[in-house]
């Protein structure tokens, strides 16, 4: 059973204090827990020990995914084939950060894969600044917990100057190079969050500029504000996958910009690769000892208990859940049905008191780097609560 401990919530005039505006479910229930899971010191050092051998596993699926031309099997567009290639065939094409969704690893329970959220991750607010600010408001020690993903991510982007060297020498080889961060006009999360990606590269020692999505300027040679400004680094908090299927010309001239060494866009195109869920089938396939892979296939599992998800898609949409019998015991609807199918193998959820189910988001940035919960029922969707955690 998950243990619990009950704290005093962050009201919501301090949330909104802080910059977190979509704290209020439309049920009116509040998304940030008054509760925190208990782990122990061990369990933190699992999931990290985890979580840093399977993003190594996700590097060797995408180089025999890039080997072998297999796009078509985990759903990537045609137009994104060639960005793909270019960004994954030069190091300065850093992934600054993504989030693995994992079942277990507390009560008990094993550390499974369920995806990895590479290119877009949700709930970088949520794990980042707010888990602090709860364990504070409870007078408990900063250092009580599995989190350091603020720091671990100014680090990351200074490693777009450092690469795999030391981050101290960031100083010395940086030239000025400014990065645009973008986000789409009239969400409140995606926007707080691009923005705090941007402070954290303020913090690395870059010059940042912030631009909507839909004022940013782009032709062959570059990327602009709507003042013109130009940026070598665009960092666009808008996935890969709806930019090729909804903005097809942008995706042809991203692609120039980068065959033209005119900017490099964060993330990088490569981690479409990773986003995709089809990917769970090629690592089951090249690593099917792996205490960490659940079995995964792109045909429905005969005689098993498993998961029926399309290889894009968020928030829970577009899933269900098959019995060994082929019986659909559960399922949600959503936007993503027309992606491929991939099937996962079931894996039952650690559950507290209440029967409450928990699924932990690890933060992953050069190397895992925080750890958070989310609290819902059998299928994870936008009504499922944030849950910090606490060593003990």
């Amino acid at each position: 059973m998950v243990q619990l401990q009950n704290i005093k919530p962050l009201k919501s005039e301090k949330l909104e204090e802080l910059g977190f505006t979509w704290h209020t479910d439309s049920d009116k229930s509040g998304y940030i827990s008054d509760t925190l899971v208990q782990i122990t010191q061990d369990e933190a050092e699992a999931y990290y020990e985890a979580v840093n051998e399977i993003y190594d596993m996700y590097a060797e699926a995408a180089q025999y995914v890039i080997d072998n031309e297999l796009f078509f099997e985990l759903g990537i567009p045609f137009n994104l084939i060639d960005a793909i290639k270019k960004s994954w065939e030069s190091d300065v094409h850093w992934h600054i950060y993504g989030r693995f969704d994992l079942s277990g690893g507390i009560d008990g329970k094993p550390i499974k894969l369920l995806e990895f959220n590479a290119d877009t991750p949700t709930a970088l607010f949520e794990t980042a600044l707010l888990q602090w600010a709860l364990l504070k408001e409870n007078g408990m020690d900063e250092d009580k917990q599995f989190n350091n993903v603020y720091d671990a991510i100014r680090e990351n982007f200074r490693r777009l100057i450092t690469l795999f060297d030391d981050t101290e020498l960031f100083d010395e080889r940086y030239d000025g190079w400014k990065i645009l961060f973008s986000s789409v006009h009239g969400n409140d999360e995606e926007e707080a969050t691009t923005k705090l990606l941007q402070q954290m590269a303020t913090d690395a020692g870059f010059n940042t500029g912030f631009e909507y999505l839909q004022n940013v300027k782009f032709d062959d040679d570059g990327i602009y504000d709507k003042d013109e400004n130009q940026y070598e680094y665009w960092f666009k908090l808008y996935p890969w996958e709806d930019i090729a299927i909804n903005e097809p010309e942008l995706a042809t001239t991203l692609t120039t910009i980068m065959q033209n060494q005119a900017a490099i866009i964060l993330n990088p195109a490569y981690t479409l690769l990773f986003q995709s869920k089809g990917m769970l089938k090629i690592l089951y396939d090249l690593f099917p000892d792996s205490p960490y892979l659940l079995k995964a296939s792109f045909e429905p599992l005969k005689g098993v208990k498993h998961v029926q998800k399309t290889v894009f898609g968020r928030e829970g949409a577009n899933i269900k859940i098959v019995g060994a019998d082929g019986a659909v015991l559960n399922e949600q609807g959503g936007e993503y049905g027309n992606h491929k199918q991939i099937y996962q193998e079931y894996v039952e959820l650690p559950k507290d008191a209440e029967g409450a189910k928990y699924q932990a988001g690890v933060f992953f940035a050069y190397e895992a780097c925080g750890l958070g919960f989310r609290k819902g029922g059998e299928i994870m969707n936008n009504m499922s609560k944030f849950v910090s955690h606490v060593i003990v």
